[in-house]
């Protein structure tokens, strides 16, 4: 009993470290252990969940990874209405809003304001009793929600308690509201991999977190990457603080997260500067907002103003203006990617959006374009977020004259001409011919690829011209080309060849997870790379592995493991295979060398520029290697920058500013070897 007992501290102990660690990592963005410290707290817990059982609860760490498929979601009534917001679209509407709550309130009284962004995400109602999560809800109508508490366990950023740290004191009852969403960028790479494998894309970062949070599957959910941010206390018992500012620094002492981009004003004129101000660098904030909220900072006198409508009078929503524009559909091209899928582009008349002259955009698959009803002439509208490419929302229907045309898919591939299939559960439309040159030039910009083989000098215009000029029928010729092949080529000349050469020659060495990534199966990417190369230490022990092997792997799912299958048993894969084996490239990974002495224990350095002989990844796994850590950031924690060639900026000055030892690839190779 007294064992039981112990065991059952203990994982209350680990609990309560990892969520603090996960706080530290994912909400701060400032870890204070290594990964591998991290790690082995998570494996001592599971393990200690798996062998007591009696003692796993709902709050644990370990169940962020999403449970059983859901039949429904049950509906939950808020305990006070989840209001929405007016809009102001420009600083006169700002100004008339002061004055009508000025109107309201007793002469002279005096008034500070928050303004935070508004993020363009999906509203969720957390609900926390004695510091556990018990219940996440939908805004639904703002009365009524939807309970997703199981998908929203799966969010890292949001605590199952609070608070993470010790010395905050928590009501009993505490409900929060929120908004999730996806980070631009995580976005753009998620779309990247669905397209890849063939699934459908979402049209923007809203949709997918929204579409994402009303998964069924719980374990779905735990695969996209949400993120939360928090912003209001909607009910509680017990003492709370009584502005929105104090709200805002409370909730970030809980553990919530909260954006670092607020302010406060006590002068509503420096409120609409500071608004304006927004406009031109909306596109640094790393997640997506339609504009700014704006907000009375005394929450008492926000609740004597009351509401009118669906909306309080206290705050109001500053928006931005619209990246739409619309424009004629001229028409309808279409790409073939490395893998043989083939996506459809809009052709358009010239429109100026958002500081840019737009000229194609996406239309992500042809079901979108049969969905949507899109046609040849169209007027349609168009939207560009931030940098990237912009898409076509949908037509105009109202405008038409009887000249659109419908559009019909192609039946065979535009590069090559060979017949185009549609695979089974998949929105993707795919050529298959291995032949087919479009295909060989993605697949040979992809494998040269900085993540994948990591060959300098090999992009998709040399790409293009080496498949022109008929030196490449499949990546494993790039290990065949001879300096009299490059030599007569345009843009050619000795140095660039050399150099070309040199990195080819280099990338034989990549690990094998690199190597198995670069191959471009589909649904296969570095993760499930690293994941694979763990159980197999040869491409040859994985070609041998059958379907049912593959999905017993955690993390390998039923699609990704017949993908697997099926492209080791195509035989031109298995013939490419035995050319790159021919070539000397690493087909499987070497024994591991005896564990390196570590003399850089309790050192931190940060790596900056390129180093002579090393990646950036083989440099950290070096200096992990032999004890020491690696940060991306320099920070007075930071032992030691390793400097290699054409440093950033950044790290270098703030390395200069906190006196920190620069030292190059041979000095840290010296230090590693105890010299």
């Amino acid at each position: 009993m007294r064992e039981k007992e112990a065991v059952r501290q203990r994982i209350e102990e680990l609990r309560k470290e990892i969520e603090f660690h996960n706080y530290r990592y994912y909400v701060l963005d400032s870890p204070v252990i290594s990964d591998a410290e991290y790690d082995r707290l998570y494996r001592e817990l599971l393990e200690l969940e798996a062998a007591y059982p009696e003692f796993v609860t709902p709050d644990s760490p370990t169940r962020r990874v999403g449970g059983e498929p859901l039949e429904g979601f049950e509906r939950v009534t808020h305990p006070a209405p989840i209001l929405s917001l007016d809009n102001a679209f420009n600083a006169e509407e700002l100004y008339a809003w002061r004055e009508r709550i000025l109107r309201l309130l007793p002469p002279g009284t005096r008034l500070s304001y928050t303004v935070e962004p508004k993020i363009d995400g999906l509203t969720v109602v957390l609900h926390y009793r004695d510091g556990r999560l018990v219940l996440g809800a939908t805004r639904g109508n703002g009365e009524v929600g939807e309970d997703i508490t199981a998908n929203l366990r799966t969010i890292r950023t949001l605590p199952l308690r609070i608070p993470v740290s010790e010395g905050v004191s928590v009501p009993p009852f505490l409900v929060v509201r929120g908004e999730a969403y996806i980070p631009i960028a995580d976005f753009e790479k998620m779309n990247r991999k669905l397209a890849e494998s063939g699934e459908k894309t979402f049209a923007n970062p809203r949709n997918a977190a929204a579409g994402t949070l009303r998964q069924l599957d719980p374990r779905v959910v735990a695969s996209r990457p949400l993120r939360l941010w928090c912003y209001a206390i909607v009910a509680s018992e017990g003492p709370v603080p009584t502005s929105q500012w104090e709200t805002l620094e409370y909730l970030q002492a809980l553990g919530f997260p909260v954006v670092k981009e607020r302010a406060r004003f006590d002068d509503f004129e420096e409120v609409v500067q500071y608004c304006l101000s927004w406009i031109p660098r909306r596109d640094t904030l790393s997640f997506e907002a339609d504009g700014l909220v704006i907000k009375v900072d005394d929450l008492r006198i926000q609740e004597e103003l009351g509401v009118v409508g669906r909306a309080p009078r206290g705050a109001i929503a500053f928006k931005f203006p619209a990246r739409e524009a619309t424009t004629r559909l001229l028409d309808i091209g279409v790409n073939v990617g490395r893998t043989g899928v083939v996506t459809p582009y809009a052709i358009l008349e010239p429109v100026e959006l958002a500081g840019a002259t737009i000229r194609k955009a996406t239309l992500h698959n042809f079901d979108y374009i049969r969905e949507k009803d899109i046609r040849i002439g169209d007027r349609i509208l168009i939207k560009r977020s931030g940098d990237v490419i912009p898409y076509v929302v949908g037509p105009i229907p109202d405008v038409r004259d009887g000249s659109e045309r419908p559009y019909e898919m192609p039946t065979t591939c535009p590069a090559c001409g060979g017949p185009l299939v549609r695979a089974e559960e998949e929105v993707a439309v795919y050529c298959l011919n291995p032949a087919c040159p479009a295909q060989l030039v993605r697949r040979v910009e992809y494998w040269a690829g900085r993540n994948q083989m990591d060959i300098a000098g090999l992009g998709r215009q040399q790409a293009a011209l080496l498949v022109e000029e008929g030196l490449l029928h499949d990546v494993a010729d790039l290990y065949f080309l001879r300096p009299e092949d490059l030599l007569r080529l345009e843009g050619f000349a000795e140095k660039a060849t050399e150099n070309l050469l040199r990195a080819i020659a280099a990338s034989k060495e990549r690990p094998l997870a690199r190597v198995l990534a670069a191959l471009g199966i589909r649904r296969v990417g570095s993760t499930v790379a690293e994941l694979l190369v763990q159980h197999y230490p040869s491409l040859e022990a994985l070609a041998r592995a059958s379907r049912e092997e593959l999905e017993a792997i955690p993390g390998i799912g039923p699609f990704t493991a017949q993908a697997i299958v099926e492209w080791f048993a195509d035989e031109r894969n298995r013939a490419l295979l035995e050319k790159l084996k021919r070539a000397g490239v690493r087909l499987a990974e070497e024994r591991a060398a005896p564990a390196a002495p570590p003399t850089l224990a309790g050192r931190t350095f940060v790596i900056t520029g390129t180093l002579p002989t090393m990646t950036r990844e083989e440099a950290t796994a070096y200096i992990r290697a032999h004890g020491g850590q690696v940060s991306e950031s320099v920070s007075r924690k930071t032992d030691f920058l390793v400097v290699g060639e054409s440093p950033g900026g950044t790290k270098y000055r703030r390395a200069q500013e906190l006196h920190i030892p620069m030292i190059d690839e041979a000095e840290l190779r010296r230090m590693a070897e105890g010299r």
